[in-house]
């Protein structure tokens, strides 16, 4: 009889993971508490140590047909568009055995919900919250939509619910800590292409650095838009707790921290008619990714800010170590703790390189100029080799 397993939420974590385990010989049930998986978000960086995992769970084909491959990472000076480096990106299959890839979020989770349905051994089941987990020796079983009556049971269940986990709380309460603003927002957004500047045309990904602020571009979908995320330095009006993930943006807010950068990227902010403001917190890293039966993956075991684009390659990261974990384990139990023993290192390395990253974008007066200087320095070829332990892992 085949192995059961039962994931919390249909998320790039929750869907990679369903795929990872049906790979890996198990019946996967994928409960999501949406009851639609509309489209929301925008851009995602995939990069190679994600796209290599797609590879092995036979969807990089298909992900590459919605996905754009940007010819390099820009680094550009907020105030006047100066270029400081430019990383080209034409040898990434060569030098990180992958593509680097960038998508939209809503075309990258309807081909994996695609996999997901056409994969006889998953199931998506939508409207339905899992707001309790028991374990014992032999197997878990979940509560749905807080019901004695609906709950389920597995050989074992993967919490994928994201930053604010139920499942987390099975760890214990010190897993369970509150979320800590990390004191800056991002608002996002999508222009068409015909309003970029000519001279940013190409296929790039263009980061800007600023005093208190940086920006990220770059197209999708075939180039027909444009995906902006701008990050500035904030304390929101209401406590943390109280920010909604994704809410209307304070354009004042954004309007003043570019005020004095070039009128070019200016006219880029300008440009779009509708911004979305997304709160920055994260949780203290974890010592463990499992208890028993139960595991954690992508932002409920390592919600990490953007400043490395490694949220969902880590998620998709976690969802190949499971699989592959599971399949080599001679019980559930060891094959958890061979994943969590695996992953908490180099997830823990990545949140926190990501958080150290922040405050380095956003350096002003001679730290500033010092940054700036060194990246003139490191260049496209010295910022490849800083990035070899990420993307060639």
């Amino acid at each position: 009889m085949a192995r059961r397993a039962i994931i919390a939420g249909a998320g790039i974590s929750g869907l990679s993971s369903a795929l990872a385990l049906s790979q890996a010989g198990f019946k996967v049930a994928v409960y999501e508490r949406a009851k639609a998986l509309e489209e929301f978000g925008a851009g995602i960086q995939l990069t190679p140590n994600a796209t290599r995992v797609l590879s092995r769970l036979d969807l990089l084909e298909s992900v590459s047909k919605v996905a754009m491959r940007p010819r390099a990472v820009r680094v550009l000076r907020g105030q006047d568009d100066a270029i400081l480096a430019r990383m080209d990106l034409g040898d990434a299959d060569r030098r990180w055995g992958a593509p680097y890839l960038a998508v939209h979020r809503a075309d990258l989770q309807a081909t994996l919900v695609k996999t997901v349905d056409d994969d006889p051994n998953t199931d998506l089941i939508l409207g339905a919250s899992i707001t309790g987990v028991r374990q014992d020796r032999d197997q878990v079983s979940v509560i749905v939509n807080g019901s004695a009556s609906a709950s389920d049971c597995a050989d074992l269940v993967v919490g994928a619910d994201g930053l604010r986990s139920t499942i987390r709380g099975i760890l214990g309460p010190r897993e369970a800590a509150a979320i800590a603003f990390t004191g800056r927002m991002a608002f996002r957004a999508t222009i068409d292409s015909s309003l970029l500047e000519p001279s940013w045309s190409q296929p790039e990904i263009t980061l800007c650095l600023g005093p208190c602020a940086h920006l990220v571009f770059y197209p999708l979908r075939d180039g027909s838009i444009v995906n902006i995320v701008a990050v500035i330095e904030s304390e929101p009006s209401k406590s943390p707790g109280d920010v909604p993930w994704d809410s209307a943006a304070n354009l004042r807010d954004l309007e003043l921290a570019f005020a004095q950068w070039s009128g070019a990227i200016r006219r880029l902010l300008a440009a779009a008619g509708t911004w979305r403001a997304w709160p920055l917190y994260t949780r203290p890293p974890l010592r463990s990714f499992h208890k028993g039966r139960v595991a954690l993956a992508g932002d409920a075991a390592h919600p990490m800010v953007p400043f490395l684009a490694q949220g969902a390659a880590q998620a998709i990261e976690d969802a190949d170590a499971i699989g592959r974990s599971l399949s080599n384990a001679k019980d559930v139990r060891s094959g958890l703790a061979g994943y969590s023993q695996n992953r908490v290192g180099r997830a823990t390395r990545v949140q926190i390189e990501a958080q150290r990253q922040g405050p380095v974008y956003h350096l002003r007066g001679p730290l500033a100029l010092a940054r700036n200087a060194a990246l003139r320095i490191l260049g496209g070829s010295g910022l490849k080799a800083r990035y070899d332990w990420l993307y060639g892992a």
